[in-house]
């Protein structure tokens, strides 16, 4: 993923949150391979947001779904998502707000995180981001 590309959905997920009126997030981009590729916390971010937000968009690289369907699997399999946060340090983050990002012929290109507000806007504004840099959200939902 281009470094733009990954600008492009920081910047329209916080437009959207200050938008909205939304609490202040921080945001994380992955690459496919885990890497960050941009991130931004607003001002008033509580201290571990960062890393709840990179959590979210991580468990979605580690397991190749969204949080919302780690979330989901979590509920079904608990000690299968308690093995695959033990076995990533604690850096997956099972509530929705992680959301991959594909291409247009559904190919991985990385993942988006995002906290602060409720999981839903944080969803919402990985959504926003994504389509703005014209790309497809996998949400699960």
């Amino acid at each position: 993923m281009q470094l733009v590309t990954a600008q492009t959905i920081v910047a329209e997920a916080l437009r959207l949150a200050r938008a909205e009126n939304m609490k202040p997030l921080a945001v994380v981009v992955l690459d496919a391979r885990g890497a960050i590729r941009a991130a931004a916390s607003e001002d008033g971010t509580s201290l571990h947001r960062f890393d709840v937000a990179h959590g979210k968009a991580y468990g979605g690289i580690a397991l190749g779904m969204s949080s919302r369907k780690i979330m989901e699997r979590a509920e079904k399999q608990a000690y299968f998502v308690a093995a695959m946060s033990h076995i990533t340090g604690g850096r997956v983050v099972p509530v929705p707000g992680g959301v991959l990002i594909r291409d247009a012929a559904g190919g991985l290109l990385g993942a988006v995180g995002i906290s602060g507000d409720t999981s839903e806007n944080d969803e919402a504004c990985c959504c926003a981001g994504i389509a703005a840099a014209g790309l497809v959200a996998e949400t699960g939902a």
